[in-house]
């Protein structure tokens, strides 16, 4: 599709520029219609290209029926969960290239402890969970945890551990995914970073106890589904990491999935420290 799209795009140039008074017919004669019907089958960033081209190119990539089979089929519960009662406006009489554009767009739900959007390419699910949406152990003690704040997040705040015996992080998610497989990652890092004289820097003085036992990862999933993974953290201090703790494959779109995930490290005989939680992350696969 990827050497097609660039001669037919060639071609289509080339008929354009011809002069106006030219008696032989061009692409930009042909029916809206007909050209929608081509559109159809190609994917939106192409789609958005041959807009630019003339103005049968471009009001054809308006028409519903093209966007329609771009959307995922459960759209309209897509847009119930992220707007309503999300205090997000979302307008009923948008076109639906429009709502494609809109649902596209990175939007906070959940009293912005959650980002979720769709991929513009596939029509498939992206949700981010901050740290401050995610039940963490003893938060609350500052002689353990902290919040921080960082331009290296989508959230600024992560939350820091200087020291504890006893490490759990659990979340949940529900969400309307579109069909496919996803996977959930979670996002962390050990050490502090900051900035001096205008320089990334990173503080590793809290960093210990992760080398000794591993890290356990679970997810399960309202039909049913689980996944468990362990691993030791990342000896690299001041890199951000994703940790994949498994798949999940959404088959009904129609029924909202529930997900509930954590992280673990809850052997008592050492201490732990240095560890900035930024998010939980569910990709599609």
């Amino acid at each position: 599709m990827g050497s097609g799209f660039s001669t037919f795009l060639l071609l289509c140039n080339s008929t354009t520029s011809s002069p106006a008074n030219s008696p032989e017919p061009s692409l930009g004669d042909l029916p809206e219609s007909v050209v929608a019907s081509v559109l159809v089958n190609l994917n939106p960033q192409q789609i958005c290209r041959l807009a630019s081209i003339n103005r049968a190119f471009r009001y054809a990539s308006l028409a519903d029926f093209v966007w329609e089979l771009k959307l995922p089929k459960n759209y309209e519960l897509i847009i119930s969960r992220v707007f309503d009662n999300n205090n997000n406006k979302f307008c009923s009489s948008l076109c639906k290239k429009d709502i494609y554009a809109r649902l596209s767009t990175p939007t906070s739900i959940d009293g912005g402890t959650k980002k979720v959007w769709l991929d513009k390419g596939t029509g498939k699910a992206y949700v981010l969970i901050s740290s401050s949406g995610l039940a963490i152990t003893g938060i609350d003690d500052r002689r353990y945890w902290s919040w921080i704040s960082t331009e290296e997040s989508r959230f600024y705040p992560v939350a820091y551990l200087q020291q504890t015996w006893w490490f759990e992080v659990d979340g949940e998610v529900d969400f309307p995914f579109p069909c496919g497989t996803y996977t959930l990652y979670f996002r962390l890092q050990l050490g502090r970073s900051g900035r001096r004289f205008g320089r990334r820097v990173c503080n590793s003085d809290h960093v210990h106890g992760w080398d000794i036992k591993p890290v356990k990862f679970q997810l399960s999933t309202s039909d049913g589904q689980k996944a468990v993974s362990q691993c030791y953290l990342s000896t690299d201090p001041g890199k951000w990491n994703l940790y994949r703790a498994g798949d999940f494959v959404v088959e009904d779109s129609k029924v909202p999935m529930k997900i509930k995930f954590s992280m673990t490290q809850i052997d008592c005989t050492h201490t732990k420290g240095g560890l900035c939680v930024d998010s939980v992350v569910i990709l599609p696969k």
